[in-house]
């Protein structure tokens, strides 16, 4: 083992002097040398980069994963360097949970079918929000984590490089003043024992005059300086590149920032459309609770006619389903105009296919499901979903 005493004196020493320097700094006792204005601000504004990016960084890793313990298991797989093992989120085991509970109920059921079409899109919800997550982590929280681990850590580093050549400059001109002040006095005053204690303890032949040694000791002291000087404005110089690195990295963030809006927003669209074409399933099967036995025997009364009661709103929604839509006029008053919002392909004859971005005519009648309007578009006519639409004054 090379053990070097030197050395380590050396580096003590070293130490040691920098802890005095910086003791003597807070208490006001010894002068610091003091960075200018732009540098001052580039450490200001790479301070405030970090910490603000660590915030956003942990709360973005809450909004994609809001289990603590799954959190936690992911950051140790990944110190670890291995894959996370694949479980199914929360809407896939929804979807997996209403279609086993479909093939117990009967498939043929209304119930059962209901399930079915529900857990299916459960589970699209389920895939389209783990394809986020996945977009999201790769184009948004890596770059965010790569700065905190790779960039703040080489600024950190060589920020504590300046503080220390910072201490090693102002220690070298406190040690320069104190040899010109023993050296006037000793000038003044003619022979006289230095005080070595006071600059940098040495063996001196004591047969040389006073003002000699201290002549040497000055020499040396400000040929210390000169090294100190050159050491802390070349690693200043290194320090300040890296700070104004941040703009860059305030650039990337911003790249990074756009492409985790369009994710979310990409997310949200498709859960929307999914929703939408379940709702559009399931409208179409307006007499599913008709034959549900139970829903007569919870109404309190029984029917010599079984189910040929119906209630008012499923009997709303019958009329609206054999509601003509080629025998609809449009009212005299009340017609609008709306901006169709998203394409929309038409289920069947009765409804009115959509583009996006294109104007037509709506209007109300009676009897229809509040969630659709009849639609007009120069001789084709047809019902249309009120939340394709943007309605105009």
């Amino acid at each position: 083992m090379d053990f070097n005493v030197k050395k380590l004196a050396s580096d003590a020493g070293v130490f040691f002097t920098r802890a005095v320097q910086f003791t003597g700094e807070k208490f006001g006792q010894v002068e610091k040398t003091e960075l200018d204005a732009h540098f001052e601000n580039l450490l200001s504004r790479a301070d405030s980069t970090k910490n603000w990016t660590e915030k956003i960084f942990r709360q973005t890793e809450v909004l994609l994963q809001p289990n603590p313990s799954a959190r936690i298991e992911e950051f140790l797989y990944e110190k670890l360097d291995r894959t996370v093992p694949s479980r199914p989120n929360n809407g896939e085991l929804l979807g997996h949970y209403m279609q086993d509970a479909a093939k117990d109920f009967g498939p043929g059921t209304p119930y059962g079918s209901t399930l079915i079409k529900v857990g299916d899109c459960e589970r699209r919800l389920g895939g389209a929000q783990r394809e986020f997550l996945q977009t999201s982590a790769i184009s948004f929280l890596a770059p965010l984590r790569n700065f905190l681990e790779g960039d703040w850590r080489t600024i950190s580093k060589e920020r504590r490089l300046l503080e220390n050549r910072r201490l090693d400059l102002d220690s070298s001109k406190a040690r320069l003043k104190k040899a010109k002040l023993a050296e006037s006095k000793a000038a003044c005053e003619g022979e006289a024992v230095p005080d070595f204690q006071e600059t940098r303890p040495r063996n001196y032949v004591l047969s040389a005059s006073a003002s000699a040694l201290w002549s040497e000791e000055v020499d040396k002291a400000a040929h210390e300086l000169r090294v100190a000087q050159t050491e802390f404005d070349r690693q200043a110089e290194v320090t300040r590149l890296l700070l104004e690195g941040i703009s860059s990295t305030h650039v990337n963030h911003l790249r990074c920032l756009h492409e985790f809006v369009e994710a979310q927003t990409a997310y949200y669209k498709q859960c929307y459309l999914h929703m939408q074409d379940l709702q559009k399933e399931l409208g179409r099967f307006p007499n599913a609770f008709a034959g549900n036995p139970g829903l007569s025997m919870a109404s309190g009364g029984s029917s010599p006619q079984g189910n040929a009661t119906l209630p008012q709103d499923a009997a709303s929604a019958v009329e609206t389903d054999t509601l003509k839509i080629e025998e609809v006029q449009a009212p005299a008053t009340g017609t609008r105009k709306a901006k169709v919002l998203y394409d929309y392909d038409a289920a069947d004859t009765s409804e009115l296919s959509l583009l996006a971005d294109e104007l037509i005519t709506v209007y109300t009648v009676p009897g229809m499901d509040s969630d659709w309007l009849v639609g007009e578009r120069g001789n084709q006519k047809g019902r249309v979903p009120v939340t394709y639409l943007e309605l105009l004054s």
